[in-house]
């Protein structure tokens, strides 16, 4: 495949996965990612929320008789880092507001921009590279002259770490042997996917076979032998590839030296990272790679007091986190912020 075959594929996916979610068609898939990230997360896959429709804030009623505002908060798939944090973040918001958080499982950053744009979520979890070109309209096709005018950034959390996994037995050491391989690049239109195929335009691998598919389905076709190698975005640990490692012997490919470079010149909002040994079963050395940031996202018709109180609960009690504790801070919220904050955050935030 060409690199301009390679772009083109992707533009199309993105772009094709992009107007159905800015139709407010979204589905239940699943990168995760970033993100990222990720979804995670960039966040892979199999769709499975925790029930309740698809829409924007409601009413009910309380057991005491009273009322609450049920907000809709877009996670990404099971089988990464932003659907368990959120369910987390869920439990401090209700434990700590008015408010029930009626969080779903999704595909992730750009399929969030999307219901964020049709204001079918009041919240959603974003890569903030895939948060700048919504909001900018430009670097995908998806966005591209399309700008998400009303899309608002919260917080940014965690780096959200490019994972490239295979199995030991493959022989893939480096982004070179990728050539000629089947890869995964994650969901259709994904966070996962816009960073892989980024990845692999920069350091010239485009002679390759693309998969795509979430996190746990993408684990699950290692261990079979239907793909080379796969792409995550997420916080580590990710929960797909340490599934994944407990039962097979597992590599991860360092992106490093020129090729980090290369990837970092072609795109600004990677960031070098790295992976600590003893992450995963079997991976013993730490593993350098890149990474973009996760971030809470929400949009400007949410009402200032909501998106102040929600920021709130999330900051005030971080020490109810189990998950990526040593990177989401109030100090450090609004590093890597790439989008305007909603003027709630900004409130909470002093900004």
């Amino acid at each position: 495949m060409s690199s301009e075959e390679t772009r083109r594929r992707f533009l199309e996916a993105a772009g094709l996965a992009g107007v159905a979610a800015l139709a407010g068609c979204s589905g239940n898939g699943g990168d995760g990612s970033g993100d990222g990230s990720g979804d995670g997360s960039g966040d892979g896959d199999d769709g499975s929320g925790d029930g309740g429709e698809d829409t924007a804030t409601e009413t009910e009623t309380g057991d005491d008789g009273g009322t609450a505002s049920r907000l809709s908060w877009h996670a990404g798939g099971t089988g990464g880092t932003y659907y368990p944090l959120s369910n987390e973040i869920k439990t401090i918001v209700e434990e700590n507001t008015d408010f029930s958080l009626n969080v779903q499982s999704t595909g992730a950053s750009v399929e969030n921009v999307g219901s964020l744009a049709s204001e079918s979520a009041d919240f959603a979890l974003i890569q903030n590279d895939i948060a700048y070109f919504a909001r900018n309209g430009t670097g995908i096709e998806t966005f591209q002259d399309n700008a998400i005018e009303n899309l608002r950034g919260v917080a940014t959390l965690y780096p959200e770490t490019i994972t490239l996994v295979t199995l030991a037995e493959s022989g893939i050491e480096t982004l070179d042997d990728l050539s000629g391989a089947t890869i995964n690049t994650g969901d259709l239109g994904s966070g996962t996917q816009v960073n892989a195929l980024q990845i692999l335009e920069a350091v010239g691998v485009t002679d390759f076979n693309e998969q795509n598919a979430g996190f746990s389905q993408a684990s699950e076709q290692l261990a079979n032998g239907d793909i080379d190698a796969a792409f995550v975005v997420g916080g580590w640990p990710v929960g797909a590839i340490e599934d994944l490692a407990n039962t097979n012997d597992v590599q991860i490919v360092p992106i490093e030296g020129e090729n980090r470079e290369a990837v970092k010149e072609a795109a600004s909002w990677f960031a070098d990272d790295t992976i600590p040994g003893g992450t995963y079963t079997g991976v013993d050395e730490d593993i350098e790679t890149v990474a973009v940031q996760a971030m809470i996202a929400t949009h400007a018709g949410v009402p200032a007091d909501t998106v102040e109180a929600i920021t709130a609960a999330i900051f005030d009690n971080l020490d109810s986190l189990t998950i990526k504790t040593d990177f989401i801070t109030v100090d450090s919220a609004q590093d890597g912020m790439s989008i305007e904050l909603h003027e709630g955050a900004a409130a909470y935030f002093g900004e």
